[in-house]
């Protein structure tokens, strides 16, 4: 379902941000992407959404290229994407009009429109905010309400950039239970290794622009080295073990 090879991305003032990325996620995985701040991981994110250009042939997801704009026009119907910062995805004057936005843009009736709000917002723990004004939701409604503005369009791709920041407990123990339950393909990028551990059997690290292992979540988490050379912590219940 995705699929990155040998994917680099430098930016204008010469900094390179990724370095010869590879990796394939099958369809169905939950798989994390985590590393130190500045290690590539929200770059890799807007390559894979075609908000950052690049050369073609070097990402798939969905089965769409999204360096190709023929294809990256596709894209909003097969790939959501959660930004880490609520605000980049919330303009419109309710939270109902934000989570509709991307439904009425693919040419959904007014009927499926309203379900499909109603669906995703149910689905996030905020059935009656959609009449609310998004600058004045809390920073944890704001990231609610940003991850649902992606389920209403029903994606079988989520990429999720730092979902669980702003949440408190009760909110982290929800989104924790929604992408459990949520059948499609994910990609998390997160600094929490806790809750990795609950959802995603599969670890990707990347420092550095640069893919520095990939394997089973438990065992690469738990390797006290591995988790130091690139700037991370064993989570505290593989420590107590």
């Amino acid at each position: 379902m995705i699929r990155v090879q040998s994917l680099s991305h430098r930016f204008a003032d010469g900094r390179i941000a990724l370095d010869g990325v590879s990796f394939a996620v099958a369809a169905g995985e939950r798989v994390a992407l985590v590393g130190p701040n500045g290690a590539g991981k929200t770059t890799l994110f807007l390559r894979l959404c075609g908000v950052l250009g690049g050369p073609r042939g070097q990402a798939s997801i969905a089965g769409l290229d999204p360096a190709d704009p023929g294809q990256r026009r596709k894209m909003p119907e097969a790939v959501g994407v959660v930004f880490q910062n609520p605000d980049d995805q919330l303009f419109s004057p309710s939270i109902f009009d934000d989570v509709a936005f991307g439904p009425l843009n693919l040419g959904h009736s007014p009927d499926e429109v309203r379900a499909s709000v109603a669906d995703a917002l149910n689905a996030v723990g905020l059935p009656d905010h959609a009449d609310r004004v998004p600058h004045r939701l809390s920073g944890g409604e704001k990231r609610r309400a940003a991850i649902a503005t992606v389920l209403s369009m029903k994606p079988a791709v989520l990429l999720l950039d730092e979902p669980s920041m702003f949440l408190d407990p009760r909110g982290r123990r929800e989104l924790i239970e929604l992408v459990r339950n949520w059948t499609g393909t994910i990609l998390l990028a997160t600094h929490d290794l806790e809750m990795v551990l609950d959802l995603c059997p599969r670890v990707l690290v990347l420092d550095g622009g640069r893919l520095a292992a990939d394997g089973p979540a438990e065992s690469l988490l738990a390797d006290a080295t591995l988790m130091e050379t690139h700037g991370l912590e064993v989570p505290g219940r593989l420590m107590r073990r």
